[in-house]
Order: structure tokens, then C-alpha cells, then sequence
């Protein structure tokens, strides 16, 4: 896999465990900020918790999956990337309209809403 590639399945992989990470187990939890957080590799990983390198590799992959499987039954990842480009779509039309603070507060608003 290309670096590039490797960099774009982490950076999904670590989107969809902040909105979905209190629905895995502690064990998934804790492998998944392991490898993908902690840039551990498999090896150091399996030493730290005494167990195989194929069984780390096993429940990342599982961890992965059910990540993918909450995102396409909830959608929470792809309406928080939807919601945030119309906002700045919105944000720049207000922009271009001139001085408009009330709508720019309004639009902070909303933004904050994801921030909780």
C-alpha cells in the first residue's frame, strides 16, 4: 500500500473511531489508538499486550470493520463532512455579501454544535 493510501485509511480509520469509539469494545478501543494514533506497529503492539502479531493484526481488521459497518447503517461521519462543507459554502456567501455579523454568528453557532 502507498504511503499516500496509508495515510488516507488512517486519517478515515481515526474519523470514524471519534465519532464511533464508545461502541467498540475496550480491547478494540485500545488497539485501534495503539496502531493508528500511537503509530505502533503490529510487533510492538503484541509484545506490549502478550499476545500474537496475527491476532493484534485480527482484531484491527474486525475493529475496521465494525467501524465501517456503524458508518453505513448511521452515516454520522459522512453528514458531519456534508454538514461542514455546506456551512463553508455558506460562511463564503455571506462573506462575499459584505458585513453580515449576524448570519457569521449564526453560522459559528452551528459549527459549534459539533465541537460538544
Amino acid at each position: 500500500m502507498s504511503a499516500e493510501k496509508m495515510l488516507e485509511k488512517t486519517n478515515r480509520i481515526n474519523l470514524l473511531f471519534d465519532f464511533y469509539q464508545n461502541l467498540l469494545t475496550e480491547k478494540q478501543q485500545t488497539y485501534l489508538k495503539f496502531y493508528f494514533q500511537d503509530d505502533y506497529s503490529l510487533g510492538e503492539i503484541a509484545e506490549q499486550f502478550q499476545i500474537s502479531r496475527q491476532a493484534i493484526y485480527e482484531h484491527i481488521k474486525r475493529a475496521e470493520q465494525v467501524l465501517d459497518q456503524y458508518e453505513s447503517k448511521l452515516h454520522l461521519v459522512s453528514n458531519y463532512i456534508k454538514r461542514n462543507e455546506l456551512i463553508n459554502q455558506l460562511n463564503d456567501y455571506i462573506l462575499d455579501l459584505n458585513d453580515n455579523d449576524q448570519m457569521l454568528d449564526i453560522i459559528q453557532k452551528v459549527r459549534k454544535i459539533d465541537e460538544i
